[in-house]
């Protein structure tokens, strides 16, 4: 075996269509367009969601609902993943800097600690918003919760 008798499987490549080159090739005459109408026509291009003149979906169905332009958006984070990190890298203070490392959160991202799970190691936290409960449970086993 050598470069000048290899070949694909059998199978594996296939002839491409060509289109419009007689009609001994048997795709002349219309070139697989049919016959007249805008699609048989050059520089024919359809418009996203048009039905043929009948009213397209996204118009028959009604508008509803809206953005809230002032939501702020946290990232959340659990008391049991607070618990956990305090557990494996052995630190008392856990801020946003410490989350950004640990992979949790993206710089741009802004966090609030919820209640899920259970806190047992005394840990200051540093996070933009805490739930009430979250908050309690930092306190309860003496840390500290500051917002930023």
């Amino acid at each position: 075996m050598n470069l000048s008798n290899l070949k694909p499987a059998k199978g594996a490549t296939k002839t491409r269509k060509r289109i419009g080159r007689g009609p001994g090739s048997g795709l002349g005459g219309t070139s697989t367009r049919g016959h007249k109408g805008a699609k048989a026509r050059s520089g024919y291009k359809n418009k996203t969601g048009f039905e043929g003149g009948q009213m397209p979906l996204q118009r028959r169905l009604p508008k509803f609902g809206f953005k809230n332009i002032n939501r702020v958006e946290y990232k959340a984070i659990n008391l049991s993943t607070l618990q956990k990190m305090a557990e494996e890298r052995n630190i008392l203070k856990i801020g946003v800097e410490e989350l950004i490392t640990a992979g949790f959160i993206s710089s741009s991202q802004l966090v609030k600690i919820l209640a899920k799970g259970e806190l047992t190691a005394k840990v200051d936290v540093e996070a933009h918003a805490f739930s009430k409960t979250a908050e309690a449970a930092i306190t309860a086993v003496g840390g500290t919760a500051k917002k930023l």
